[in-house]
């Protein structure tokens, strides 16, 4: 029978909106693009080609996303953005840096419900100012034993905090809306996965795999609601 000795929950888009704010900025950059190109540009396309270049250099994040999109706009504009618009383009990072907090339906209570039967800890990556913002506006932060926010989220990650915190991979779930950073490095890793599917999700994080026989310590759940209910499903397997 499985022990369960700790769960660990992903932030942005598991616990607060995030991906909906990062989608409409994108939008708001293609409409200052369009007023440079004929026809269909790719801009889209294009962008994501960009960020996911500069990954390696600028990591995950608003500011990454910027400075990407302001790289991307030089080079489909051939250089002729102005000024002006690529003052937008930061204004547009501005705002989202801005956002105010938005808890997902019932994640509070969820989470509530989680520690009360088992330590909790939050795990996110992205840009440390950024997150570490979000995670104090959220009002939640008292509810984890830790909070490591990380540059990546990958079986190296997870398999270094899993040292620190003294468990074995068996023993450990992790609750997330991402199979690419939340559950395909855990299972691979020989711990469980619960997933919360958000109705959007950055095509980076759509890009994953699962290792072979490793849905077997996967759940996927309608909503928060079920955490609990399904974390004593795991025990009980």
């Amino acid at each position: 029978m499985p022990s369960i000795r700790m769960v660990g929950f992903d932030a942005d888009d598991t616990l607060w909106r995030s991906q909906d704010w990062f989608d409409q900025a994108q939008r708001d950059f293609e409409a200052i693009i369009a007023r440079y190109v004929n026809g269909d540009a790719r801009t889209s396309e294009r962008l994501y080609a960009v960020e996911k270049a500069n990954l390696a250099v600028f990591g995950y994040g608003v500011k990454g996303m910027a400075l990407s999109m302001i790289e991307s706009a030089i080079d489909i504009t051939g250089g002729r953005i102005s000024a002006a618009d690529v003052h937008r383009i930061v204004a547009l990072a501005k705002d989202l840096l801005r956002h105010p907090v938005e808890l997902l339906p019932g994640v509070r209570e969820a989470v509530e419900a989680v520690a009360r039967e088992f330590p909790v800890v939050l795990i996110t990556k992205g840009d440390l100012f950024h997150q570490e913002a979000k995670v104090r506006e959220s009002g939640m932060s008292s509810l984890f034993r830790r909070i490591e926010i990380v540059s990546e989220k990958d079986v190296p990650t997870y398999r270094r905090l899993l040292e620190e915190f003294g468990i074995a991979p068996g023993e450990f779930v992790m609750v997330g809306n991402s199979l690419r950073s939340d559950i395909a490095p855990v299972l691979e890793l020989g711990g469980w996965g619960l997933h919360l599917p958000y109705h959007l999700t950055w095509e980076h994080e759509r890009e994953a795999s699962l290792a072979e026989g490793a849905a077997a310590r996967m759940r996927t759940l309608d909503s928060a609601a079920g955490l609990p209910d399904a974390l004593r499903a795991i025990l009980a397997a």
